[in-house]
């Protein structure tokens, strides 16, 4: 409509104020640099944030952080499915459901058999306590005689008769406890149908979290986190592939060789050994100790029990010298010393949840640790040259 055919404007009535113009948002301002102290707010901000939510939550947090760890274990799998042409949201599907048919095969082949074993153990727990002192008497009593009663005298041999036969019916009563209780964990609502639930969404969301995630990093530093995010999900994913490998590869082993040698409970410590491997040591040292002290109990004599040395012998020689050299070579970079730490201090901090947490920020706090380092070296506080002259 022209301006000509426009009706004119109704004059407004004596002694009314004119309606102001609308109302609009003012323009944005040039950025400005944000100052130290905001940057230390951030920063100490959203730590705090964190740990509180972690404290406040940590009861409903582990199925979350288990769906989280399923994800981020096979987004590379459901990245390399999309590339050859499978929609994400289906490649998703079939990882998720493939891991849950696993691991239900693994639980309904395996369950029996690890029950049956520990009946096997509860009934003859009195024979295997009376095995092996029988056996430390004879030891000890050999001992004696070479080393003289000055070193080895009754009151040491009762000792340490009574001492081994606590720690197997401790071991008695731990494993029943262990295996009711963890496999009962199974069947928990929150574990069988919230996990693969939110694991599948999750992964299927992966590469977007992670694009939104990254979008909202500082621009300042954002090459710098970016970098930082890298190297951590280098070292992760490396642990962690290192860690199923030994898991997987060392539990097989001490089971079939435990079996083969003729220890009746050899299927249950090897997988015991084969799993506990995730804690570096501890599990070797665990699944040794309680093998001896079946292996005693049950055959009562020494050449039975060198036999089950050997096999913890030779399961850390491929541990050491096949798997983590010539299949990860140096791409762990996480100390065993520093995992162990980490396990226990979250164990500590929020229970089972801290476990699971741990080793991610574990590698973490490495990575930070070493570019730090790698920044103190090259900065003046460690360049400047020394004090000459007195």
């Amino acid at each position: 409509m022209s301006d000509a055919s426009r009706p004119p404007a109704r004059p407004e009535p004596p002694g009314r104020v004119p309606a102001p113009p609308a109302a609009r948002f003012p323009p944005p301002t040039a950025p400005r640099t944000a100052t130290r102290a905001q940057r230390t707010s951030l920063v100490v901000g959203f730590a705090a944030v964190l740990l509180f939510s972690l404290w406040l939550f940590q009861g409903i947090l582990t199925p979350f952080v288990l769906a989280a760890v399923v994800a981020y274990f096979l987004d590379p799998l459901a990245t390399r499915l999309t590339r050859i042409g499978v929609r994400r949201s289906l490649a998703a599907f079939l990882l998720i459901f493939l891991l849950m048919a696993f691991t239900l095969a693994a639980v309904l082949l395996l369950y029996p058999l690890i029950l049956a074993q520990i009946g096997v153990l509860v009934q003859r727990l009195p024979a295997y306590i009376s095995g092996v002192g029988t056996l430390l008497r004879h030891g000890l009593e050999r001992l004696e005689e070479a080393l003289g009663p000055d070193m080895v005298d009754q009151r040491l041999r009762d000792l340490a008769i009574n001492q081994a036969a606590t720690m197997l019916s401790w071991l008695g009563t731990a494993a029943t406890r262990l295996i009711g209780g963890g496999f009962a964990l199974f069947q928990v609502f929150t574990l069988v149908v919230v996990v693969p639930v939110v694991a599948f969404y999750l992964l299927r969301d992966w590469q977007v979290m992670l694009g939104r995630v990254e979008s909202w990093l500082p621009r300042r530093n954002a090459s710098v986190l970016r970098q930082l995010a890298k190297d951590t999900d280098r070292v992760l994913s490396a642990w962690l592939r290192g860690q199923l490998l030994c898991c997987a590869a060392l539990g097989i082993f001490y089971a079939i060789a435990l079996q083969v040698v003729g220890l009746e409970l050899g299927l249950t410590i090897g997988l015991m050994a084969g799993i506990l491997t995730f804690i570096p040591y501890v599990g070797s040292l665990t699944g040794f100790a309680a093998a001896v002290l079946l292996a005693m109990g049950q055959f009562g004599t020494w050449n039975e029990v060198l036999m089950v040395v050997g096999v913890f012998v030779v399961g850390q020689t491929i541990e050491g010298y096949v798997i983590y050299p010539y299949l990860l070579g140096d791409r762990v970079e996480l100390h065993a010393v520093w995992v162990i730490f980490a396990l226990f201090a979250g164990g500590v901090a929020f229970g089972f949840l801290g476990v699971l947490l741990a080793v991610p920020m574990a590698a973490a706090l490495g990575v930070v640790a070493r570019y730090w380092l790698r920044r103190y070296l090259e900065s003046p506080l460690y360049l400047d040259p020394p004090r000459t002259g007195t």
